[in-house]
Parts: structure tokens; C-alpha cells; sequence
């Protein structure tokens, strides 16, 4: 029993085999009970962020969280375990306040503690998004989907920016308050360097209290119809009816003209068919009335359509058809037209008459 207590109060660098034992044991310790504290800790993060929530589990909040909080763990742990061992005399080591092997593993810790805590608050900030978000979905208004991820976008520089400021005061020791002052100053060469960026984030609040368009509306601005999918400090993204992505810088989302389709109630089809020359008038008067009638009493048209004799073309008479079919829905748009348009040829089959198309007429003179 001496001999294993005299082992364990030999002296190694300033610190006892005891010592360093202690430190091995709670690193073991630390290391195998810290996923379960990150469970303990995501579930309580979990009841006070998602109390009327259904449709999101504690797994989700983990699969965010779980890896900055064991690195969290493990860092306090490590605090814990080493702050009582003592670096050798003959060292001679300058205190933590002054240059040297204290300061620099010291601050070297903060900065990693800093960064884990960054980190995490990241991580819920998101989860604390996509909660919001599973609520918006829930309610008819377009207005907090667009609101949602432009204020969480807010959130994450605020974040990252008081981070900043914390590392730089307590890892490097600037002095903010001298710091803010310089910003102050370099502002005016900032806002000139950025401008454009500027210009973009103060059209991308103008969208958000003006609302030109929302989330999800479809819209038609410089040539490019699409829907749009999200708004952001810099620009907006759009799904094209091609399916491509495209990314729109706000200023022109604001100064372009814009079409917001969405708040369209009917969409228009308008075009000219051409009957030929020897079509009679009887004939052309029953063609006009029934597809007049026709437009009329489709369920999906509204009754401002127009069906007229508009004019004689160089090899045809044409009718000008106008009528507006009451979908958004661009599939249902084009199987509306095109069943409207078969019976549009089914009518003037009908009347024994038929689709004129361009010709010309050569009369050759004897001499």
C-alpha cells in the first residue's frame, strides 16, 4: 500500500502521477458520457423552442445541435480536468496576462470555446427557423414565408458580427468601443466600395414592406416568367417554367417592371383565324355566333370574351377570337385552350366552311 501511494505522489513536471490521473479519469469519463449530455441538453433546447410544434422530432433539433455540443462538452471538461495542474517551476512561464505559453494556450481555448458557442447558436437559430417556418406553412398568408427566412437571415450575421466583436476583445484584446469609432469613420469608404450590395439590401427591404410579390407568386420581369422561391439581402431566386433557377439582383426586382401574375383572376388568349375568301356571309355570322356562345358557356371562361368579323386579310377573312380562362394554372391554361380550340374547328367545319391559308391568284393575259 506505501509502495502504490509513493507511486502516485511522484512528481512529474510539476504535478504528482495522482494528478495526471485524475485528468486521464475525467477525460474517459467526459468522453463517454458526453453524447448523452448533448442529448439531455438538445432536449431541453427542444421543449422550449417547439412547444406547439407536432411535425418536428427531437431528433431533427439533434442532427443540428449534437456535434457542437459534444465539442462544448468536451472543452468544459477539458477546462475542468487541466485548471489544477501546475506547470513546472524551473519553467520560469510568464502569467496568462503576458506573452508567453500561458497566454497562448489560455487564449487558444477561448477562441475555440467561442467558436463551439457560435456554433451552436447557429445551429438553433436555424432550428428555431425551420420551426417558424413549419408554423408558417400552416396558415394561408404568403407574408410570414417571405419574412421568415429574411429575418433569419438577420439573425445569423447578428450572431456571427457579436462573435466577431467577442473574439477580438477577449482572445486578441482590442478595444471594441475604439473599434466601433474606426467603423465609423471607414463607413462612408464602405458604403462607395459597396454600393451595389448596398442598393440590393435596401430594395430587398423595400420588397418586403411594399410587397410587390410574396413566396410562391408567379411572376414575369424582363423576359422571364417563373415562380418565385426565395428572397434574400442580395437578390432573388426564381424557378422558371423551365425549370431553371435564376437569380435576380433586388434593384431590378424593384426598378424593372414587374408583372405579378399571381394576382391575375383570368388569363387572356387572344388570336385571329382566317376563313377562305368563298366563305358566305350566312355562314361567317353562324361561325361568329357560335363561338361567341361557345366562350360564352364554357364553365372556365368568364363572359367578357369577344368573337368578331375583324377585317379582310390579303388571302383570308379573318375573326378575331378574345376570351379569358379563369386558372393560374398554367397545365389547366393550355388543356382549357386547347379543348376550346377544337371546337373552334369543329364549328366552322359545321358551317360547310374552311381554314383559309395564304394563297395568290396569277391571271396570265394573252397578248
Amino acid at each position: 500500500m506505501n509502495d502504490y501511494r509513493a507511486i502516485l505522489d511522484q512528481v512529474y513536471f510539476g504535478n504528482t502521477v495522482q494528478d495526471y490521473l485524475w485528468v486521464v479519469g475525467s477525460l474517459l469519463v467526459g468522453f463517454v458520457c458526453m453524447r448523452f449530455l448533448a442529448h439531455r441538453i438538445s432536449d431541453i433546447i427542444f421543449r422550449l423552442l417547439s412547444r406547439t410544434t407536432t411535425s418536428l422530432d427531437k431528433e431533427s433539433l439533434y442532427d443540428l445541435v449534437g456535434a457542437p455540443l459534444r465539442w462544448f462538452i468536451m472543452l468544459i471538461v477539458l477546462f475542468v480536468c487541466t485548471s489544477h495542474l501546475e506547470y513546472p517551476a524551473d519553467w520560469d512561464l510568464a502569467p496568462k496576462e503576458e506573452f508567453g505559453l500561458r497566454m497562448i494556450l489560455y487564449r487558444t481555448y477561448i477562441l475555440f470555446l467561442c467558436v463551439v458557442v457560435t456554433w451552436i447558436a447557429l445551429r438553433v437559430a436555424k432550428f428555431t427557423g425551420i420551426i417558424l417556418m413549419d408554423r408558417a406553412l400552416q396558415t394561408e398568408s404568403k407574408a410570414d414565408d417571405q419574412i421568415i427566412p429574411f429575418m433569419m437571415e438577420i439573425v445569423k450575421i447578428v450572431i456571427v458580427i457579436i462573435a466577431v466583436f467577442v473574439v477580438l476583445g477577449t482572445v486578441f484584446k482590442v478595444d471594441i468601443a475604439a473599434l466601433v469609432a474606426g467603423l465609423g469613420v471607414g463607413g462612408l469608404a464602405l458604403a462607395l466600395a459597396a454600393k451595389e450590395s448596398l442598393e440590393n439590401l435596401l430594395a430587398s427591404f423595400m420588397i418586403f414592406f411594399d410587397k410587390p410579390f410574396t413566396v410562391g407568386d408567379l411572376v414575369s420581369i424582363n423576359g422571364n416568367v417563373g415562380t418565385v422561391d426565395k428572397i434574400g439581402f442580395r437578390s432573388t431566386r426564381i424557378r422558371t417554367l423551365e425549370k431553371s433557377y435564376l437569380t435576380i439582383p433586388n434593384m431590378l426586382m424593384v426598378n424593372d417592371v414587374l408583372d405579378n401574375l399571381s394576382l391575375r383572376t383570368f388569363r387572356r388568349v387572344n388570336f385571329n383565324i382566317g376563313v377562305l375568301y368563298g366563305t358566305t356571309e350566312a355562314q361567317l355570322q353562324g361561325i361568329v355566333a357560335d363561338i361567341q356562345k361557345l366562350v360564352d358557356e364554357h364553365p372556365n371562361t368568364n363572359q367578357d370574351g369577344e368573337i368578331h368579323f375583324s377585317e379582310f386579310g390579303p388571302s383570308s377573312l379573318d375573326i378575331m377570337i378574345l376570351y379569358y380562362i379563369d386558372t393560374m394554372d398554367w397545365s389547366v391554361y393550355l388543356r382549357i385552350r386547347e379543348e376550346i380550340n377544337f371546337k373552334i374547328m369543329r364549328i366552322v367545319e359545321e358551317h360547310g366552311a374552311d381554314f383559309a391559308f395564304p394563297t395568290q391568284t396569277i391571271h396570265l393575259e394573252k397578248p
